[in-house]
């Protein structure tokens, strides 16, 4: 059997979706914050730490003048901007891969973005020899729940650390939540991660 690889994907952890940006989530700041200092505290539970990022340089419908906030939204993480970097909370976190999303379309899921050699996400997991994955970011029921749900479908064990997100609303967290847990993802906090009891 394969040794366990595990990878934390920091999904979308970028000032535009935090207080203050131009599409924020309430808590954005805080979930931020919270990653960082998770990051610090378990790094060494990892192998690979990767970073997404929204990087919009013409996504079409995606942005509008006159969102639906359904399928369409308000100008965020464009390409080039500070609000598109990643969040100041994450400076010392030294990712070994980052990756980029959304230059010419929505693009929520992660595995829908490359990295600075062009290799997208799913390949670069393989390279790394991933078998887990520990999925956090922001906005839990958008982009993390496309994360969480491409890295199953690729036959990742997958799993959302419930404390280190934050939805766009209670109603479409709880909701992201039913569609992860009815996929196979596992729902888990922080906290309780990496205890050595297990069900």
């Amino acid at each position: 059997m394969d040794q366990e690889r595990r990878a934390l994907l920091v999904v979308d952890v970028q000032p535009t979706f935090c207080e203050g940006g131009a599409l924020p989530v309430a808590g954005g700041n805080a979930v931020a914050e919270a990653i960082a200092r998770y990051a610090a505290a378990r790094r060494d539970r990892y192998d690979v730490v990767v970073t997404t990022q929204d990087w919009h340089i013409d996504p079409g419908a995606h942005f509008s003048e006159h969102p639906d906030f359904v399928d369409t939204w308000p100008p965020h993480g464009v390409a080039g901007t500070a609000e598109a970097e990643l969040h100041p909370a994450l400076s010392e976190l030294g990712p070994d891969a980052s990756v980029r999303k959304g230059q010419y379309a929505a693009a929520y899921s992660g595995f829908e973005g490359v990295d600075g050699q062009g290799r997208a996400l799913a390949a670069i997991l393989r390279d790394e020899r991933v078998t887990d994955v520990d999925v956090v970011g922001i906005a839990e029921s958008h982009c993390v729940r496309a994360t969480a749900l491409d890295a199953h479908a690729e036959g990742l064990h997958t799993r959302v650390l419930t404390d280190l997100t934050v939805p766009v609303t209670p109603e479409l967290g709880a909701a992201a939540r039913d569609d992860l847990r009815a996929a196979g993802v596992v729902l888990v906090d922080s906290v309780s991660a990496f205890d050595d009891v297990t069900d």
